[in-house]
């Protein structure tokens, strides 16, 4: 057995098998019997104690072995953990005895015990990985790459984790032959056959949430906090808001992550010696929250807030409504929009405004472009690199190093395929069906017609702060002004905290706060740091 399969498939010591009897009950399946099958909500957590059982992967054109599960190990992913739906099938095989234990018992368990869940935690998160990384098929996604609506689907399920197989219409073979078999139009596309079948066209995001178990309903109740968005700052308040007790939900238009969550690596961000991608720090945080009982509700977009003197009430574009005794908001900045004729018919079709593999593919092995200085454009084109033959770094500045960390404008410069272009900018794209060409006006005067088959804007930024009520006070960029800055008109009995707005028990952390360092790492203290915040307003109701 290798490493990996040893982290993905572990077998639990004698001993902790024993603890979990305490919480289980044995269960004893003829040969043959469904434990849970794809798309089954609740299931149950297994430890085979004797005989075997088998995970069949029904996604693909005929059933599969993924693995067979022998006594000591266990069944699950992280699916266990967020609630979601199963993803695969599980039989049992050769009189199976096993431990069964309810999903809601398994994540107490993991909270208490630190050994088990990190056995448990580790090889649920590998095993989602491989299922990510391998030929596991998952939904099907059959659309073309010129297509915004399959590029927002397949960003939609990427960010969520879900498994997928996209079948592109211009350069798969099978794509036309699965439309065939599906009695689908070609320009019906895109479409999502569902790992349970159902085949549905065009979905928007709120189908997708559905039917792949990522959706939760509301509860009517008054929730302690309310997290509106999950970036880095969010997703450090719903870590700690739900590890010291307080009821936590989250909302957000699209999944965790947030701008962090398009980053291709983040490699100074501390612990992390070797980096990790954005994604991949979204969603640790996203099932270490969900498992200490935060909520997260997606997609929720959030229209408006209503911030009297008592409960919170913040209002969805669906009409829903989530009443709260606090509300942190940590929707974040996004990139500012290049204004050059023909953006929004490349929009999709060669710009993009994230670099991860979903938006990569599009220029694989074909010259590309990134736009801005700051971290995340660097990152981007380092990522690039090693996909395509030649990147330009575009910066209106010049020195990269004013906003750039040093290690990683030191890496770019001796990054052979990674020209940089300094005090320049974008004034025009061009091409035909998709982007294919841009011209780059260099200060000077000089201008430059470059071929390219991605250009990634990654400049500025803008707060996303327009769903908060006139009484949150703003600076004039429109960033959340919190603490000291709020103190003239302040009309509480005490001063503001310092990250609470000048609404009372409303916090605002990460890139939305007015005067944030913009780093990942300051935006999880930010958050980490509110929720001692909003314990101390609520101690004071």
């Amino acid at each position: 057995m290798s490493s990996l399969e040893s982290i993905a498939f572990p077998v639990l010591e004698p001993a902790q098998i024993e603890g979990l009897r305490q919480f289980a009950r044995v269960r004893n399946f003829r040969d043959g019997a469904s434990l849970f099958s794809t798309g089954d909500r609740g299931f149950m957590f297994y430890v085979v104690l004797s005989g075997n059982v088998e995970i069949i992967d029904e996604t693909g054109d005929e059933p599969r072995t993924v693995v067979r599960h022998g006594p000591g190990e266990f069944t699950g992913d992280v699916d266990m953990v967020t609630g979601r739906s199963a993803v695969v099938s599980a039989i049992a095989r050769d009189g199976l005895e096993a431990l069964e234990v309810t999903p809601d018992c398994l994540r107490q368990i993991l909270s208490a015990s630190p050994a088990l869940g990190e056995t448990v935690l580790t090889a649920f998160l590998t095993r989602r990985q491989l299922l990510l990384e391998g030929n596991f098929v998952g939904a099907r996604v059959i659309g073309s790459r010129y297509s915004k609506d399959t590029l927002r689907i397949r960003e939609f399920l990427a960010k969520n984790e879900v498994p997928y197989t996209w079948s592109d219409l211009e350069r798969d073979s099978q794509a036309h032959e699965l439309l065939a078999r599906f009695h689908v139009r070609e320009d019906e596309t895109p479409v999502v056959v569902f790992p349970d079948g159902q085949l549905v066209r065009n979905p928007d995001n709120s189908i997708l949430a559905r039917q792949t178990g990522i959706e939760n309903p509301l509860d009517r109740t008054v929730y302690d906090l309310v997290v509106v968005g999950s970036g880095p700052a969010g997703l450090a308040a719903a870590v700690y808001g739900a590890s010291e007790g307080l009821k936590t939900i989250v909302l957000d238009s699209v999944g965790p992550g947030g701008q962090a969550g398009t980053s291709s690596r983040i490699e100074n961000y501390m612990g992390f010696p070797t980096g990790l991608s954005g994604a991949d720090l979204a969603n640790r945080a996203h099932i270490q929250a969900t498992r200490f009982g935060a909520t997260f509700r997606t997609p929720s977009n959030v229209s408006s807030l209503d911030c009297p003197n008592g409960l919170k009430r913040v209002l969805l574009e669906d009409g829903q409504q989530v009443m709260a005794r606090a509300v942190i908001a940590a929707t974040g900045a996004a990139y500012r929009q290049l204004y050059v004729p023909d953006h929004d018919r490349f929009l999709g079709n060669g710009i993009f405004y994230a670099c991860t593999t979903v938006e990569a593919i599009h220029c694989s092995g074909q010259p590309a472009a990134v736009i801005g200085a700051g971290n995340s454009a660097g990152q981007a084109a380092v990522f690039l690199s090693d996909r395509s033959p030649e990147v330009l770094l575009v910066v209106r500045g010049n020195d990269l190093r004013k906003t750039m960390s040093s290690y990683l404008a030191m890496r770019i410069e001796q990054t052979p395929n990674i020209r940089v272009m300094l005090q320049s900018e974008v004034v025009e794209v061009g091409g035909g069906e998709t982007l294919e060409c841009a011209t780059i006006l260099h200060k000077d005067g000089t201008v430059a017609v470059v071929t390219l088959a991605g250009l990634f804007v990654m400049i500025g930024s803008q707060p996303c702060s327009a769903w908060l009520p006139e009484a949150v006070r703003r600076d004039e960029k429109g960033f959340v002004l919190t603490g000291p800055d709020v103190r003239e008109g302040w009309s509480h009995s005490r001063d503001p905290y310092f990250l609470e707005t000048s609404c009372p028990n409303v916090f605002a952390v990460g890139d939305v706060r007015s005067g944030s360092v913009k780093r990942v790492a300051s935006a999880v203290g930010e958050g980490a740091m509110a929720v001692s915040f909003v314990h101390q307003a609520l101690a004071e109701a």
